[in-house]
C-alpha cells in the first residue's frame, strides 16, 4: 500500500531540494530518517519534516508499521515563483527571484529493499559488461591495422 505526503510551497529552490531528495529514493524509512538528520542542509530539514508527517499517515490513516516502509519516490516540484526587484546603478532595477517548491513523498511497503551499496554493485556490473561488449567489437572489426603500428612504422623511415 502506497501513503504519501506533500509540503506545497516551501520557500527553497527546487534544485537544492531535489539533491537531497536523490539520496533517499529506495531507502528505508529508518535509513532516510538517520541520513536527513546528519545533512547539514535546510533542505534535509524540510524533507525530513515531510518524511515524518508520511511516516505519521501511514501509520494513522493505513495502520502500516513504519518499520516496513520504504521511500517508493520522493520527487520535487516547482511552486510558484516570487518575483523582487533590487535597485541596481543609474536608476535601473534588476529582477530577483524566490523560487519555491512542492515537496512530495510516497512511502509503500511492497517494494524490495535496494540499498545504495546494491545500487552501485549494480552499476559496476553495468560498466563491466559495455566494457567487454566494447572490447569484443574492435577485436572482431577485420581489415582494420592498430595505430600503434603505423606510428612505429613512420618512426623507423
Amino acid at each position: 500500500m502506497e501513503v504519501r505526503s506533500i509540503y506545497k510551497y516551501a520557500r527553497i529552490s527546487p534544485f537544492k531540494v531535489r539533491e537531497v531528495t536523490r539520496e533517499i529514493q529506495g531507502l528505508p524509512v529508518a535509513a532516510a530518517l538517520d541520513l536527513l538528520a546528519f545533512t547539514p542542509k535546510k533542505a534535509a530539514f524540510l524533507v525530513n519534516k515531510t518524511l515524518k508527517s508520511a511516516i505519521a499517515n501511514a501509520e494513522n490513516n493505513a495502520n502500516l508499521k513504519p518499520d516496513g516502509l520504504v521511500v517508493k519516490e520522493a520527487i520535487v516540484g516547482e511552486g510558484p515563483t516570487f518575483k523582487r526587484i533590487m535597485a541596481r546603478a543609474r536608476g535601473s532595477a534588476s529582477r530577483i527571484l524566490k523560487r519555491t517548491s512542492h515537496i512530495r513523498i510516497v512511502l509503500t511497503d511492497e517494494i524490495k529493499i535496494e540499498t545504495r551499496e546494491t545500487r552501485k554493485a549494480k552499476q559496476k556490473a553495468e560498466k563491466k559488461k559495455e566494457t567487454t561488449a566494447g572490447e569484443a567489437t574492435e577485436k572482431s572489426a577485420p581489415g582494420k591495422k592498430p595505430r600503434a603500428k603505423k606510428a612505429a612504422k613512420k618512426s623507423n623511415k
